[in-house]
């Protein structure tokens, strides 16, 4: 029709978008997503605590089972520093390496003092002390089973 303007086409709306859909023909599916993988296990959480103290140069490590012995824990780990400074130091280093594998630990002592630092893991309890502090109290010798087994044959 001479003299009308062309007025522009409107959007397409859902109608007509899904009867250009159907005429174009069966739709193509996107291959299926991968099975999303299971997130890494953390390592365990004895391996992060030793890590974390031969790290930071942590004096005579022991680890002591204690199943038998209380159920507040399994394990015990002990370890001296050479200072209040690094006694600190060591602690926080545990805290923070616990932290990244996804262990959070449930409670920290002593970390004012410095001269015997707890951190409490749940299932793993770590003691860093200085050893004037290790010598008087002997956590060794109060936990570790097995030397008071031999104390008590002997």
């Amino acid at each position: 029709m001479p003299g009308k303007k062309k007025t522009p086409t409107s959007a397409p709306t859902r109608s007509t978008q899904a009867a250009a859909a159907r005429a174009a023909g069966p739709r193509r599916r996107s291959p299926r997503k991968a099975a999303r993988p299971a997130s890494p296990r953390p390592p365990p959480l004895k391996q992060v605590i030793l890590a974390a103290l031969e790290d930071m140069k942590a004096l005579e490590i022991k680890v002591l089972d204690v199943r038998g012995l209380t159920d507040i824990t399994d394990t015990m780990v002990i370890a001296s520093g050479t200072s209040d400074r690094h006694v600190r130091s060591v602690a926080q280093r545990v805290v923070e390496k616990t932290k990244e594998a996804g262990y959070r630990p449930h409670g920290i002592e002593g970390q004012k003092d410095s001269d015997w630092v707890l951190i409490d893991l749940h299932e793993m309890i770590v003691h860093v002390m200085l050893p004037r502090v290790r010598e008087f109290y002997g956590l060794e010798k109060l936990w570790d089973l097995t030397a008071s087994k031999r104390a008590a044959h002997a």
